[in-house]
């Protein structure tokens, strides 16, 4: 009896669970790029050609399998930090897989503050390399923000209100504008061979979660929509970054909950996401996972645009056969562009195995799979 069938052993819950993968299965994004729709919308129509061809090697790549992506990858792992080792790209999957993830996913917290590091103690300036070298050997970037609370200058997770101050004519309206000109300013320095280095950008995520001073219960849904429009303007239009695509991304869905609630309109929005995290019931991860991929990719095709499993993991990674018996039969015929894995930060917060750890041959295992994508499986994918 496999992990998956101990730990799925309802009936319903297995009939659940293959049902939504039907589902995901049977659908398909494949009119984004096909002789019918040859130029999908971007939200950006002076966007970067470096981006462009970023959007379509990742349609591309959902139609080969999911790009396995890790935050802060190369940035430090389990008992070392990049800065100890200068002259060489290192990661915890590397040293597992003998490959990097094919995603790379970094935050810009404090940014907004003018400081040297972000607020997981990532330097700028290393930041800046790592991205450039990401890109250099084919990888993909995506960004997420965990910018303070402009109005009390607590973190992110403090959700005292505050997204009406920072629209319209709010009274922290010009802070935030100059938050976003120091976000801009970086992003401009990310560039490789004289040209920007195309980021996916996943602003003000989980909205629907009351964790964050963006989220449900500290905004209504109309400030949070003009937030984010009034973001894309400052960055777009007014900063002139176009090498930006943009990424909304919901946490999971509770009962009766709108993934569209919040959403920006699809004139913002270039890729939908979904951010579902295994908090030690597999049983129960499994079904919301299928279910919630069933539903944005449902809507995404509606729309003809990407979407991805922009956040997921099982912390410490406790169950047995974690990826390859529980995650991979719901992801693997998904058409997802990605799936990125949160951090390694210490032994009681990771995300990843290490060396040495329980899950390692499990994970070795979950990369030998014909849909699992990294970083030198997305090089050799060609776009017909």
């Amino acid at each position: 009896m496999t992990a998956m069938i101990k730990i799925i052993n309802k009936k319903y819950s297995i009939k659940k669970v293959l049902f939504f993968s039907f589902i995901i299965l049977m659908s398909s994004c494949n009119s984004l790029y096909n002789s019918v729709y040859q130029k999908p919308k971007l939200v950006d129509t002076k966007i970067s050609k470096n981006a462009k061809i970023l959007h379509k090697r990742l349609f591309y790549t959902a139609k080969k399998g999911i790009a396995i992506g890790h935050q802060d990858a190369t940035s430090y792992g389990i008992g070392w930090k990049q800065e100890d080792f200068p002259n060489e790209m290192r990661s915890d999957v590397q040293e597992i897989t003998g490959d990097f993830p094919a995603v790379f996913g970094f935050d810009i917290g404090h940014i907004e503050l003018g400081k040297k590091e972000n607020l997981d103690s990532v330097s700028f300036n290393f930041m800046r390399k790592a991205m450039i070298e990401a890109h250099k050997k084919g990888g993909i970037i995506t960004v997420s923000w965990h910018l303070d609370n402009p109005t009390t200058g607590g973190d992110s997770w403090d959700n005292t209100p505050a997204v009406k101050d920072i629209i319209g004519n709010g009274i922290h309206k010009k802070k935030y504008e100059f938050w976003l000109k120091r976000v801009a300013d970086f992003f401009k320095t990310v560039e490789y061979k004289g040209k920007l280095v195309p980021i996916v950008f996943r602003p003000f995520h989980e909205m629907n979660g009351k964790w964050f001073w963006w989220g449900e219960g500290s905004c209504t849904s109309e400030e949070y929509v003009q937030l984010w429009r009034e973001t894309v303007h400052l960055l777009r239009d007014k900063y002139k970054l176009n090498n930006l695509i943009y990424v909304y991304s919901p946490n999971k869905l509770n009962p009766f909950e709108n993934y569209m609630k919040y959403y920006p309109g699809d004139d913002y929005v270039d890729i939908l996401g979904i951010d579902v995290y295994d908090f030690k019931n597999s049983e129960a991860f499994a079904n919301s996972m299928a279910s919630s991929l069933a539903l944005v990719k449902q809507i995404a095709i509606s729309k003809n645009k990407l979407f991805a499993f922009t956040e997921t993991g099982l912390e410490t990674i406790p169950t047995e056969n974690w990826y390859s018996e529980v995650l991979y039969p719901v992801i693997e015929n998904s058409g997802a562009a990605w799936i990125l894995f949160w951090r390694n930060h210490i032994e009681t917060h990771h995300y990843m195995p290490f060396k040495g750890h329980t899950s390692e041959e499990d994970f070795k295992r979950f990369q030998s799979f014909p849909k699992t994508l990294f970083l030198k499986d997305i090089q050799n994918i060609t776009q017909d």
